[in-house]
């Protein structure tokens, strides 16, 4: 192995062992002939006691200058404890500081705002709050690649940079390109994926996606991931199982796996446990009269916001799909209700918990010359997307999908004031650094 040291998340392989640490002072008390280190690795913390009567002087007086976030390599037995968060202390006979800071940690002790810290937020990384949410991130990721590589989905990158608009020309981030023409960051990945449908039966992308918003809301990043599936021969019924079978199966991975990150954040995974099938599926027409009949002013045809997601979705135990928006209120590609001209064959899942939409698909227009028709209503040029409308002129078959916001997923499974701790170094309305 290229690496075979201990680390503290394995610790427990090593008792009654003496081995080596190499980590971070995380925090640090002492006691007379006693220095008390929380060591950090990267993988957890784990107390190691330096004994006046077990190390060399100049060993002793080297932890007694340490400051907190100083680098540092640690040598001692590991022995059980039954006090220890872990179960386990190290018996520290010899101690090394790689680099001792010559100023104090900003971040800790003092408690500090949202700027600070997200001006410092490539050291709040450290924290246990920010690590334990970022695990459960990676666990998310995990589960949502496992669940479509298990069931016969190839991974098909989308592009980054796009010609043309998916979702509406007022949030595309503008860009020269190397030519002189104009490109965007991309919106979503989905045009793309009607592409690898036709080509493969069943395609995910799963990268970082871009919307120029002005909105300071708790559930909104200028950049975010997504994932995108995208499956032939499939209408929007389909479309909602397929939707309903991957929440139930990605949330229930990240509570069997990372019970104890959960503990951490306070999280009360009994409301993620609850997220089993069936979801209620409700159409866009009753939920603007549940939404009356709880006082809230909306009409017939007016898109949802935050406010009524949440009143929703307060009303289910776990995710509801909201089916046959007003085709006004989509995209351009959503196929029409043939019941019903005036809606469309989409659906948005809320989450519970105030939380609103975390996925929203549907099925898509098959149809070339109906196609056509809709690439000039929304005022959009047949040129750009002469490419689009090939996938319609040749082995044109009905299909649907879905996209999945990571970070308001994340978001709602960690129990998360604000989107913006989902992602390492987020991107908001007024913030591009760090």
């Amino acid at each position: 192995m290229w690496d075979e040291r201990p680390t503290i998340e394995d610790i427990a392989r090593y008792e009654g062992q003496e081995i080596v640490l190499k980590g971070w002072l995380y925090n640090m008390r002492s006691s007379g002939k006693l220095h008390f280190l929380q060591v950090r690795d990267g993988t957890g913390v784990m107390q190691c006691v330096v004994f006046k009567g077990n190390v060399t002087p100049e060993v002793f007086e080297t932890a007694a200058a340490l400051k907190q976030e100083s680098s540092l390599v640690v040598r001692g037995q590991i022995r059980a404890d039954a006090r220890s968060p872990i179960g386990f202390e190290m018996d520290v006979v010899d101690l090394q500081a790689i680099h001792v800071p010559e100023v104090d940690y900003p971040i800790c002790p003092k408690e500090h705002g949202t700027a600070f810290l997200m001006d410092h937020r490539h050291l709040w990384l450290r924290s246990s709050r920010q690590q334990a949410i970022l695990r459960i991130r990676a666990e998310l990721i995990r589960q949502i690649r496992a669940y479509f590589d298990a069931n016969g989905f190839l991974l098909l990158d989308a592009p980054i940079f796009t010609p043309s608009a998916c979702e509406g020309t007022t949030t595309l981030f503008e860009t020269d390109y190397v030519d002189g023409s104009k490109a965007y960051l991309t919106q979503s990945g989905q045009l793309y994926m009607e592409a690898g449908a036709t080509a493969f039966g069943r395609v995910y992308c799963f990268g970082p996606t871009f919307r120029a918003e002005k909105s300071k809301t708790r559930r909104h990043l200028t950049e975010f991931w997504m994932v995108e599936p995208e499956v032939a021969h499939i209408g929007l019924d389909e479309d909602m199982d397929l939707a309903e079978d991957f929440l139930v199966s990605i949330v229930q991975g990240v509570v069997a796996n990372r019970k104890k990150e959960l503990a951490a954040l306070e999280r009360d995974i009994t409301a993620l446990e609850r997220v089993q099938k069936p979801f209620a599926r409700i159409s866009y027409k009753e939920a603007v009269e549940r939404l009356q009949q709880a006082g809230m002013p909306v009409r017939w045809g007016e898109d949802f916001g935050g406010d009524e997601e949440t009143v929703l979705a307060n009303q289910f135990d776990r995710p509801v799909m909201i089916h046959r928006y007003p085709a006004e209120c989509k995209a351009f590609y959503m196929k029409t209700d043939p019941d019903d001209p005036k809606c469309a064959l989409c659906v948005d899942v809320l989450a519970p918990e105030g939380y609103g939409e975390i996925i929203g698909g549907g099925q898509r227009e098959d149809d070339y010359d109906t196609l056509l028709q809709k690439i000039h209503t929304h005022g959009l040029s047949e040129e750009a997307f002469g490419w689009y409308l090939d996938l319609r002129r040749y082995g044109t078959v009905p299909h649907a999908g879905f996209g999945l916001g990571v970070e308001r997923t994340l978001g709602w499974i960690c129990g998360l004031p604000h989107v913006r701790e989902t992602i390492p170094f987020p991107r908001l309305m007024q913030r591009v650094t760090p």
